[in-house]
């Protein structure tokens, strides 16, 4: 099964910071013309009409303009971005090349700014993906409206499995409402056991 994952529009006050968990909102006619080229895609593609996002305020708007379209949406934790700890909001400049160079020193494993590792969201990813999987096909969200950190993570899993990644590998992230198709290996992205239970969707 094909996936079409979005990156969710420019946020409002994002230019310079970092920007994980912090929940910024987004220009609503930017979020309706996101939800416009999302249904124009299932259109093309004829896929069913249910569209899973992220809990952060930046994906949910897209997904309840489409709601309001008369599609079913989905919010699911486990598409949230990396958590940054307490970088999150605070400017590239003041968090320094030095703290940013530790983390791709040690990209895999390091808590970024205290809160999630690469290692984590890559988990994260792999358990959504194999749930959805075991998913009744008819129960399944083709389309997906999320945040750059966690389709970079999905990119990864598609092309390396359980091959730890370095800063110089990782996959760039999509810009602001790009289209991402991902397809989804036979017997899923990787061999990494599952890392403590899945998140419920809400």
């Amino acid at each position: 099964m094909t996936l079409y994952v979005w990156r969710h529009p420019r946020p409002i006050g994002a230019a310079g910071r970092c920007v994980g968990r912090i929940d910024l909102p987004v220009d609503r006619r930017k979020a309706k013309r996101l939800a416009h080229a999302i249904r124009r895609q299932a259109r093309r593609e004829r896929l069913p009409c249910r569209v899973m996002t992220s809990s952060a305020a930046r994906t949910r708007c897209v997904g309840r303009i489409l709601r309001g379209w008369g599609w079913r949406h989905v919010v699911d934790e486990r598409l949230d971005e990396l958590d940054f700890g307490r970088w999150d909001g605070q400017r590239w400049t003041d968090i320094g090349a030095a703290a940013v160079q530790a983390w791709c020193d040690d990209f895999m494993t390091h808590a970024v700014g205290g809160g999630e590792s690469v290692e984590a969201l890559l988990a994260r990813c792999l358990r959504w993906w194999r749930d959805g999987r075991a998913m009744p096909i008819d129960e399944r969200a083709a389309c997906i409206v999320g945040h750059g950190g966690w389709i970079s993570a999905a990119r990864w899993l598609q092309a390396h499995g359980d091959e730890s990644p370095d800063a110089e590998r990782w996959p760039a992230a999509p810009t602001y409402s790009e289209l991402v198709r991902l397809d989804e290996p036979t017997d899923g992205p990787g061999t990494k056991p599952d890392a403590g239970p899945a998140a419920s969707a809400s």
